[in-house]
């Protein structure tokens, strides 16, 4: 076993250095431990993360993934389970000007951490919890390098259910806007938790970018954002993440799914409370079908829960 741990050490800083080394400079392999030892901390029970010290603080953000990849290890070993799924975040205007980050940035799900449809959490079991209304899809197909970068089309291809979903994010540091970026990213960019809808084959028909994401808390609805709000389509977002994994050399595998990005501002849960989320399509008759009826029907609906104590 420790030999095991000291080949993927290794590995992951064998890996480390051929990325960085044209940057000039680069953490060293104490440094990446130190760093993915203090981040973990706050995810298994300990205190909300301070800034980390100077020497730790990562230089670039492809050295930000790397240390997430670390961090991923170390809490395999704590009980978080197999990586099942991916978040990105960043993906729409109003989180980028949320967060002051003008790019998209991703992080992976343990399988620990994944709820069902309607679910209920306890806040005590987190730091500071956030809710985000988001689109997620269930990937068919694997999606390995190739000599093109992937495009819709391609992406496309690959999806094998849509879902609607909360992303649960944490804020678990101590003033988070003073961490750089690939320090955010590094500890999974904010995630501790996804619910899943029902998936749904049968999507390939549906306007992606006309779906319509709201949040309710308690029956008062607190946001609403669109389908095109994610990158102009939310498969550009999977576009984004299939070309990033690859760059990783860790392509996506089929069978996971994929978070898309949020079309609301977070909004964080201080006191107990009933959450919903429900992205859903309305469309005219006249626009939907081929049907001759001026009233309005459901294209796309499907709703999560979660309820907080």
């Amino acid at each position: 076993m420790l030999n095991s741990r000291i080949s993927e050490s290794k590995l992951l800083y064998l890996r480390y250095v051929k990325k960085t080394l044209e940057e000039g400079e680069f953490l060293n392999q104490n440094q990446i431990s130190a760093l993915a030892n203090h981040l973990i901390q706050s995810r298994v029970g300990g205190p909300p993360t301070a800034l980390p010290d100077e020497f730790m603080i990562v230089l670039s953000i492809d050295q930000g993934y790397l240390v997430q990849e670390a961090i991923h290890a170390r809490l395999k070993n704590h009980g978080f389970g197999e990586l099942v799924g991916h978040k990105i975040g960043c993906t729409t205007k109003v989180m980028q000007d949320f967060l002051s980050i003008s790019h998209p940035c991703s992080g992976e799900v343990f399988e620990t951490k994944v709820f069902p449809s309607q679910t209920t959490l306890r806040l005590s079991d987190f730091q500071k919890i956030g809710i985000e209304c988001e689109i997620a899809v269930r990937l068919s197909k694997n999606f390995p390098e190739q000599e093109t970068p992937y495009n819709i089309e391609m992406v496309r291809d690959g999806v094998g259910a849509l879902m609607a979903a909360i992303e649960l994010v944490e804020d678990r540091y101590i003033d988070y806007p003073n961490f750089p970026t690939p320090i955010l990213i590094a500890d999974d960019f904010f995630n501790t938790g996804v619910v899943l809808g029902e998936e749904l084959s049968n999507w390939k028909s549906i306007p992606l970018c006309k779906i319509k994401g709201w949040i309710q808390i308690d029956g008062k609805e607190v946001g609403v954002g669109i389908g095109a709000d994610i990158m102009g389509n939310p498969l550009d977002a999977l576009v984004w993440l299939a070309n990033h994994c690859v760059r990783l050399q860790k392509p996506l595998k089929a069978g996971e799914f994929v978070m898309l990005g949020s079309v609301v501002q977070t909004v964080f849960i201080e006191k107990p409370a009933k959450i919903k989320i429900g992205p859903s399509v309305y469309l005219t008759a006249d626009n939907c079908c081929g049907f001759k009826d001026d009233k309005f029907i459901i294209f796309f609906s499907s709703s999560v829960f979660v309820v907080l104590i």
